[in-house]
């Protein structure tokens, strides 16, 4: 990996709904078709949206990884997502557990044994990207701090302009400066990188790639972005097909 690529790379949503969780899978996963290897952290411990990427038993997740299970390996949390045709690989650390543990996870100490995770992620992949609710707790903070990069997510709204603006002023509370703005569901102004809406139905997997070439160029641009990466070009359009049409994570 090259010395200017961003290994912690932290992608905020500007309001609920804005498609983060969509946002990183999907960065995640034209990483991978890159053969790049990637983990995915789920710091949105509330909504738990990377949980619907994978299959099965979650156990330990990452909330119990920072509080009960401190002592446990980062490896027994992992869940590798299925993506055909990719020579990388995406492991996932959802979050996945009852409102006790939830609430314990958000404490000051969980969130400092979240920065020791995602760093000991960082030693083990070539990218780690967050899911950063929007920053208003304690893992939040801890995430957008440790990251090497900070990427907003919005819609593309008048309501995501000014959540934008809001979240800018938020990172700045805590010394953080967002080096990137990716707008959804559309272009929005003041947004480096829109991604437009996309017809497919499917929300649960990376599906390898396809012809949805505008939303596939996006996600490319993202991710080179975001991480400073240079993406090897593929000749269908893009790295990635759509998982499908953003919802609200």
């Amino acid at each position: 990996m090259a010395e200017r690529e961003r290994n912690i790379v932290g992608f905020v949503g500007a309001t609920g709904g804005a498609g983060t969780t969509r946002t990183v899978v999907e960065v995640a996963a034209a990483l991978a078709a890159d053969g790049r290897r990637t983990c995915v952290v789920d710091a949105a411990f509330a909504t738990q949206g990377l949980g619907d990427y994978v299959a099965g038993r979650l156990e330990p997740d990452v909330t119990a990884l920072v509080t009960d299970e401190r002592a446990a390996d980062l490896a027994e949390g992992l869940v590798d997502l299925n993506i055909a045709e990719v020579a990388g690989r995406v492991a996932i650390l959802p979050a996945h557990a009852p409102f006790e543990r939830l609430a314990r996870a958000k404490r000051v100490e969980a969130a400092q044994a979240l920065e020791t995770r995602i760093e000991s992620a960082a030693a083990q992949f070539d990218h780690v990207l967050l899911d950063v609710p929007p920053v208003a707790a304690n893992q939040a903070v801890a995430a957008v701090t440790v990251a090497d990069s900070v990427a907003i997510v919005t819609p593309a709204t008048e309501r995501g302009a000014a959540a934008t603006q809001r979240t800018h002023e938020r990172l700045a509370d805590v010394g953080v400066d967002a080096a990137l703005v990716v707008s959804t569901r559309g272009t929005l102004e003041t947004a480096d990188v829109g991604i437009p809406a996309t017809a497919q139905t499917d929300v649960t997997e990376p599906t390898g790639h396809g012809t949805d070439g505008g939303f596939a160029d996006a996600i490319d641009q993202v991710a080179a972005a975001a991480t400073g990466a240079e993406l090897t070009p593929i000749d269908d359009g893009g790295v990635l097909q759509t998982v499908g049409e953003y919802v609200g994570r």
